[in-house]
C-alpha cells in the first residue's frame, strides 16, 4: 500500500486511490512493493490465524514507543517520511526532513483532495492495522522492540483525511471500511500483509470480511516491504 519516493510516487499514488483493486506499485528501501502472484491476498487472507478479540486490557501508545520514532535512522521521524512518501507538491521547513506543506491528491480514504499545511494539518498518518486491534490480537504478548516496529513500519502506515480517520478508531475490517470504495482492496490487503507479516491473528468476523472485500478484485496482490519486524536496540516502550 505504501508508494515509492520521487517522481514515480505521484503517479503510481494517483492510479491506487483511482483504482484500488488493481493497481501495482514498487517500492524503494522504505516503502513495500507488490510482489507474488494474482490472488495473493485473498489467499493470504483465508491463511490467517482465527482466534477471538483478546481484553484491552493492560493497552497505552506508550506500549509500542515514542510517536513516529527514526527506526530506519534516517535522521528523519517516520510521521515526516510517510508525508515525504504520500505527498505531491512536498515543501520543507529547515532542511530535508520537516514537510511544511503538500497535497493529498486524493486522499485515498475519502476520495477528497486535502492540503497538509504543518501546524494545521487536516492529515493523519494511519496506522492501516490499529495499535490497539493488534494489541488485542497478538502485539500484547510481543517483546517491545517488535510493537515499536509495527508502530514505525511504512508497510503499516499511510497518510490520509483527519476526520474520515477518526471515524475508523481502532476498527478492523470487520467494523470499519474506507467510505472511498475503490481503495477498499488495497486497504484490506494491507491489513492482511501486515497482520501476515507480524503474526497477528484476525476474528472470524475479521477474516470473512476481508475474504467478502477481496472476493471482489481476486487478482489483488499482497503489499510487501516495509521496515524489519524488530527495532534497532536504542528504542525503549514502556
Amino acid at each position: 500500500m505504501t508508494r515509492p519516493r520521487g517522481g514515480a510516487a505521484i503517479a503510481v499514488a494517483a492510479l491506487v486511490a483511482v483504482t484500488g483493486c488493481t493497481a501495482e506499485q514498487t517500492g524503494g528501501a522504505s516503502g513495500p512493493a507488490r510482489s507474488g502472484s494474482g490472488g495473493a491476498a485473498l489467499a493470504a487472507a483465508d491463511s490467517l490465524t482465527v482466534k477471538g478479540r483478546a481484553p484491552k486490557t493492560g493497552y497505552s501508545r506508550e506500549r509500542f514507543g515514542t510517536a513516529w520514532a527514526d527506526t530506519d535512522s534516517n535522521s528523519c521521524d517516520t510521521r515526516d517520511d510517510i508525508l515525504k512518501r504520500d505527498l505531491k507538491q512536498v515543501r520543507f521547513t529547515g532542511g530535508s526532513c520537516k514537510v511544511s506543506y503538500g497535497l493529498l491528491d486524493p486522499d485515498p480514504y475519502s476520495g477528497k483532495d486535502i492540503t497538509y499545511r504543518r501546524g494545521r494539518s487536516q492529515v493523519d498518518i494511519d496506522h492501516v492495522v490499529a495499535l490497539s486491534d493488534a494489541w488485542q490480537k497478538g502485539a500484547k504478548y510481543w517483546d517491545a522492540s517488535k510493537r515499536i516496529a509495527l508502530a514505525n513500519d511504512p508497510l503499516n502506515l499511510l497518510a490520509v483525511d483527519a476526520s474520515t480517520n477518526r471515524g475508523k478508531g481502532d476498527g478492523d475490517a470487520a467494523t470499519w471500511l474506507p467510505p472511498n470504495k475503490s481503495y477498499r482492496c488495497a486497504y484490506v490487503a494491507a491489513q492482511v500483509a501486515v497482520k501476515k507479516k507480524y503474526g497477528l491473528w484476525v476474528t472470524a468476523a475479521e477474516r470473512a470480511a476481508m475474504k467478502k472485500v477481496l472476493a471482489g478484485c481476486p487478482d489483488q496482490k499482497l503489499p510487501a516491504g516495509g521496515n524489519p519486524t524488530t527495532a534497532p536496540e536504542r528504542f525503549r516502550a514502556r
